[in-house]
């Protein structure tokens, strides 16, 4: 009798020892630091980071977008990096995300940020948005048709210089931290119905919505047309009331904004790849125990990763929906003509060996 309950309590033990070795949730991998680094090297036991993380104190951050959640690629993105927050860090962190630009636009959001207003914690924004906030090579990165292809973005994004170039807006100095890299699709022209673009040359004298910044400015009037400073969320009225002829936007966007509605004709010229980010402020990540942070890097790998998936498709699903709509969807089969119209521009912009050297980096990984 003695012998039985003695292996009945042996097996029990041998059950909890390995139930407490898959103590790992959610796919992660163990993660030490500090004192639970040298208590697990003392007890020969792994440290569960997501654990760790659940064990902190409970924050919640806000997070901006401009695009609706649920309906654009950007927004999945954003809502993806959300869920990984929050399951990564044992539920210790929550990501309050407000999308469809309700806490303002790209430049309104990073002003806040930058102004440590407290108000937002982390956006989803445009690289090119960055150009007014001294990040020295966005400007590159927002030049039209320096990449050729979705391929060409991540080869350069997976790069060295694409690593690199993560850490210029912390370097910048201006508080905040970029957490990964994401994109929307190509964005190309969308005009009102009596307005289509063929080429160039249809561009001239038309009023086109760009954001401020100055390289998307400087190619719309290169281009020929007139840039028009009109508010993201007026884009539709202002485009239905005749205020500006068009806009452009990643056609995921375009699709989702129903700008289609008012402007049913969509030329491909592909001008530029939406390339983004998220971003963090400093005060906000360093306000975090490490095992948040560490939960806050994952979770920008994963949904980077997550992001690469679903871009490409969803285009192509949105593309099937314009065309359902009646969209008029002009092909550009030779960009020729529009490299041209925007290479002044180009040159320009290359005013140092320092811009050309990196742009010359990236055109050189095209394939």
């Amino acid at each position: 009798m003695k012998k039985k309950l003695i292996s009945v309590i042996m097996a029990s033990v041998m059950a909890v020892t390995v139930l407490a070795g898959c103590g790992l949730s959610g796919g992660s991998s163990a993660q030490t630091s500090g004192g639970d680094a040298a208590a697990a090297e003392e007890g020969g036991a792994e440290v569960d980071a997501d654990a760790a993380a659940a064990a902190d104190p409970a924050v919640t951050l806000v997070m901006a977008e401009v695009n609706p959640i649920d309906t654009t690629i950007s927004g999945q993105f954003c809502q993806k990096f959300a869920d990984e927050v929050h399951r990564l860090s044992g539920g210790s962190i929550t990501i309050d995300l407000q999308g469809a630009g309700v806490l303002g636009n790209e430049v309104d959001v990073l002003d806040q940020m930058v102004g440590n207003s407290g108000t937002v914690d982390i956006t989803r924004t445009s690289i090119n948005t960055l150009n007014q906030y001294g990040v020295g090579n966005s400007v590159v990165l927002s030049l039209p048709f320096v990449f050729v292809s979705r391929d060409h973005y991540w080869k350069w994004v997976d790069s060295e210089s694409g690593q690199a170039y993560l850490a210029e807006l912390h370097d910048a100095g201006k508080g905040l931290r970029a957490i990964c890299y994401g994109e929307e699709g190509f964005r190309s022209f969308f005009t009102s119905e009596s307005k289509p673009i063929t080429t160039p040359d249809d561009m001239k004298g038309m009023k086109i919505r760009s954001s401020s910044d100055p390289i998307m400015v400087g190619m719309i009037e290169a281009l020929g047309a007139t840039s028009s400073p009109v508010a993201y969320n007026e884009v539709y009225t202002s485009i239905q009331n005749g205020t500006i002829d068009g806009a452009e936007n990643p056609v995921n966007n375009y699709y989702s904004n129903a700008f289609y509605e008012v402007a049913k004709n969509l030329t491909l010229d592909e001008h530029t790849l939406g390339a983004t980010q998220i971003v963090m402020t400093d005060a906000s990540y360093d306000s975090l125990t490490p095992a948040q942070q560490e939960a806050i890097n994952e979770a920008g790998k994963i949904a980077e990763q997550y992001c690469r998936e679903i871009s490409e498709q969803g285009e192509k699903d949105t593309f099937e929906k314009l065309k359902e709509a009646g969209v008029n969807i002009i092909p550009v089969d030779d960009k020729t003509p529009w490299q041209e119209k925007v290479q002044p521009l180009i040159d320009a912009q290359l005013s140092t060996d320092e811009l050309k050297a990196f742009y010359q980096t990236i055109v050189d990984m095209a394939e």
